[in-house]
């Protein structure tokens, strides 16, 4: 099984969250997981190809904004919500409302 990379608490920079959270399609993704909880990768209905989707979750993986774990065939996502509160306090939520609020004026 092929290892999955997380990085440590201490090793979340906010560089790295900022970066991850700058793409629409990566935002969308913790968009849903923030309102549905933990999904699996086939559960994202996007139009892209298999391989950006598992890159992009690589993106928001490696810098911490989520964690995944395998689960038979399938991977299962969770947004680290709680770390990023406690790392960087009203980030997450401050970025989830400007979020939804430029998807409902499109």
């Amino acid at each position: 099984m092929k290892f999955l990379y997380h990085p440590d608490r201490k090793d979340i920079t906010l560089p790295g969250v900022l970066y991850a959270l700058g793409d629409p399609v990566r935002l969308e993704m913790v968009c849903l997981l923030a309102a549905k909880g933990e999904q699996c990768c086939g559960d994202f209905d996007f139009a892209i190809a298999k391989s950006t989707m598992s890159n992009h979750f690589k993106i928001l993986r490696e810098s911490g904004v989520v964690f995944s774990r395998k689960e038979g065939t399938q991977h299962i996502n969770r947004l680290r919500q709680e770390e990023l509160e406690e790392l960087f306090p009203g980030l997450l939520d401050a970025v989830l409302r400007s979020a939804k609020s430029i998807v409902n004026s499109q």
